[in-house]
């Protein structure tokens, strides 16, 4: 979503001969008095000539029908009650001790078709800065301080390399460079810049310039409780991310849903950042996606314990749709509850943003969300003319596009496994660089010993392990011909 489409549109003729240098521009005004907003000229008289232009601007680039839609039906919806939940049926889980090898080698090789058909697209969710690492980087740029000292992206990069190979392997034709898997990354307005340099500084890390495609996330405007505009300066509105949610009206307003058809995709796997072992573009997850037959389908982790701060699906209503709650939606008595068929937590399924969604679906929640408008609101403090001030910030999630989906599949996965999150600066207690580090040095360790390896350390083994470029194997598979029968001394890495 961008709201710089219709920037300039309304008074350029203003703009271009300064008529407006002594009042606001009259058009500009009245449009504003029409959805309660003329507050934002309230400090004209005290402008600059230069300050005036730039507010002028600034409110021109606004969809001033579209925000208000937005604040509107977003502060209503907060005040209806939500359908009472239910956990999902055990039917739409695929769990990690049903599958069976026969499940897993079918679906592999399914994903590994339909990648090498060219049918699959990945696509970043990539708009946070490491504020919360310390750093004002992308997330993405963060070197979580492995042996080969590689970023999150080169991490991300290699396995989408890997994954090219095994597909052009797994057909007859034979050459590596048959097949193309397109990156769709979005960045927001204040990780663009800096992604595209660190790409273009790596060379792309081994991928072709052509199939990688960035696109940035909208902003939307902070509003106080009563759905005023919040002005960050006296000539400028104060405006924020719309959330991982703004993807899909991103993708649509970039037309790269087009782009995507054009190029004769159908599916899309989707997932953050900043997880260091997410397996991008898992052809088993494809294979099981495709299986199914349904609309989205989505990663899953058994949660650890009932007030993990994580969110879960479940079903909303009576046989309704799927959908994820967060943590602090969850009563503590039903985050505690036990199936007593499973001995699982009756709400045990944790949403860890890793998804796949047809390109049909995309489409069709891209259109869903912009006509309702309802977007998830955030009491923040903002920041203001007056100093902070409490006010909200309007975001919509990648989840929201579940409960339009006509069927949804869940596949679990094992934490170990998979989910790396990268969130905290080192010294917190939990999801930080050192923390994702050791998950993947423990699990490409096991990888080593599973392929006839030896390791030694000279640190406890528990502190350290070895790490498996992503060029050499994706999930430990063809490692015998590289570690059978040899030692290596932890911590390193092992390449070709």
């Amino acid at each position: 979503m961008r709201e710089t489409q219709s920037e300039g549109e309304s008074n350029n003729n203003n703009n271009n001969n300064g008529s407006w240098k002594q009042q606001p521009p009259q058009a500009l005004l009245e449009r504003l008095k029409d959805y309660g907003q003329e507050d934002a000229f309230a400090l004209w008289d005290e402008l600059s000539a230069d300050e005036r232009s730039f507010l002028v601007k600034d409110i021109e680039s606004l969809d001033l029908p579209r925000i208000d839609r937005i604040i509107r039906c977003s502060l209503q919806s907060h005040s209806l009650p939500a359908a009472a939940i239910e956990p999902v049926p055990e039917s739409s889980v695929s769990t990690v001790e049903e599958r069976t090898l026969e499940e897993r080698e079918r679906w592999w090789k399914m994903g590994l078709k339909a990648i090498s058909d060219g049918k699959l697209a990945v696509l970043l969710l990539s708009g946070g800065q490491g504020t919360r690492l310390g750093s004002s980087d992308p997330k993405g740029c963060f070197n979580i301080g492995l042996p080969s000292g590689k970023s999150l992206f080169q991490l991300q990069a290699e396995r989408i390399l890997c994954v090219q190979r095994l597909a052009a392997q797994s057909t007859n034709e034979g050459s590596t460079g048959s097949v193309q898997i397109h990156w769709y990354i979005m960045t927001s307005p204040f990780t663009d810049d800096a992604t595209r340099r660190f790409f273009e500084s790596h060379r792309f890390f081994g991928l072709e310039p052509d199939q990688v495609t960035f696109f940035q996330q909208g902003t939307i405007p902070c509003v106080s409780k009563d759905g005023r505009l919040i002005m960050e300066t006296s000539y400028r509105v104060a405006k924020a991310p719309d959330g991982n949610g703004g993807v899909y009206s991103a993708l649509k307003s970039s037309r790269l849903l087009e782009d995507m058809a054009t190029r004769g995709i159908k599916y899309v796997d989707c997932y953050g950042v900043d997880n260091a072992l997410v397996r991008v573009a898992d052809p088993t997850f494809l294979g099981y996606f495709i299986d199914k037959g349904v609309a989205s389908a989505a990663k899953v982790v058994r949660k650890a314990y009932p007030q993990e701060k994580v969110g879960v699906f479940v079903r909303r209503g009576k046989g309704g749709p799927l959908t994820v709650v967060e943590y602090s939606e969850l009563d503590s008595s039903l985050a505690s509850a036990i199936n007593q068929q499973t001995g699982r937590l009756r709400f045990c399924w944790s949403n860890v943003c890793l998804h796949m969604f047809s390109l049909d679906f995309l489409n069709q929640v891209a259109n869903g969300l912009e006509k309702d408008c309802i977007y998830h609101l955030a009491e923040k403090k903002i920041p203001s003319i007056h100093g902070h001030t409490m006010g909200l910030k309007l975001e919509q999630f990648i989840f929201d596009a579940f409960p339009y989906a006509p069927s949804t599949a869940l596949f679990e996965v094992s934490r170990e496994e998979e989910f790396a999150p990268v969130k905290n600066a080192n010294g917190s207690n939990y999801d930080t660089p050192d923390s994702a580090r050791l998950l993947v040095l423990r699990l490409h360790s096991r990888w080593v010993v599973a392929a006839g390896g030896f390791l030694t350390h000279s640190v406890p083994l528990y502190a350290t392990g070895v790490e498996v470029s992503p060029l050499c194997s994706f999930a430990g598979e063809n490692l015998e011909a590289i570690c059978r029968g040899r030692t290596f001394h932890a911590p390193c890495e092992i390449t070709f």
